[in-house]
């Protein structure tokens, strides 16, 4: 796997950088500008980039737009202190693959670039209070949602499972892990969930199972 980081603070930018390397990350360039991001990713051709939000000049959407207008379509995650919904419903309007935060678990960057690499979305799941307001003020999505009497009646068991998992924030690997079957097994009931609830993607899918209560505990609920 082969990063770029783009991040303003050398420190932390330095900080992430180890991190990465020291779990066998190829970290292609670590640059503290948008500018210098822009160029890296078409030099570099990396495989992923892992974007800071709230940077001076060119900032963290900024650059996102730049790359995709320059054809740039691979995984841009941000990685952020950020959790304003402005600065989220900003980013995935404008292509973001996935919006991490900084005080996340070390142990969960990889996870979430590996998860990003095959085609997930990744989003903290602190985050999902904040995805849900995002859907519901966007126009149409009350229209275009299911029904909201039976949302899940098309489910299966264990599809339900993988639903509440995904409400949850775990990756396939860990919803494989919680619920002992195959990385490959997981992925089936991602595509026939998202199929049968007639969404595009798994933080649909979060959203819409947070709106109904899914990913709590029992005592929540």
């Amino acid at each position: 796997m082969r990063v770029l980081l783009i991040d303003d603070h050398a420190l932390v930018r330095n900080g992430i950088a180890a991190l990465l390397r020291s779990r066998g990350v190829d970290v292609v360039a670590s640059v503290g500008s948008g500018e210098e991001g822009v160029s890296c990713a078409l030099e570099l051709t990396p495989d992923i980039v892992l974007l800071d939000v709230k940077m001076p000049g060119m900032n963290g959407i900024e650059t996102l737009r730049d790359l995709r207008a320059r054809g740039v379509s691979i995984p841009v995650l941000m990685l952020t202190m950020s959790s304003e919904d402005a600065d989220l419903s900003a980013a995935l309007r404008a292509g973001a693959q996935g919006y991490l935060l900084k005080d996340m678990e070390p142990e969960e960057l990889v996870p979430a670039l590996e998860a990003a690499l095959q085609g997930e979305n990744v989003v903290a799941k602190e985050l999902l209070g904040s995805l849900t307001r995002i859907v519901r003020s966007e126009p149409g999505a009350v229209e275009e949602a299911p029904p909201r009497c039976a949302p899940f009646g098309a489910l299966t068991p264990r599809e339900l499972e993988v639903l509440e998992n995904i409400a949850k924030g775990l990756s396939n690997k860990m919803i494989a892990a919680t619920l002992t079957i195959t990385d490959g097994t997981v992925k089936l009931h991602v595509k026939a969930i998202l199929r049968k609830l007639g969404l595009r993607s798994r933080v649909e899918a979060a959203v819409m199972a947070v709106e109904n209560g899914l990913g709590k505990s029992k005592a929540q609920r």
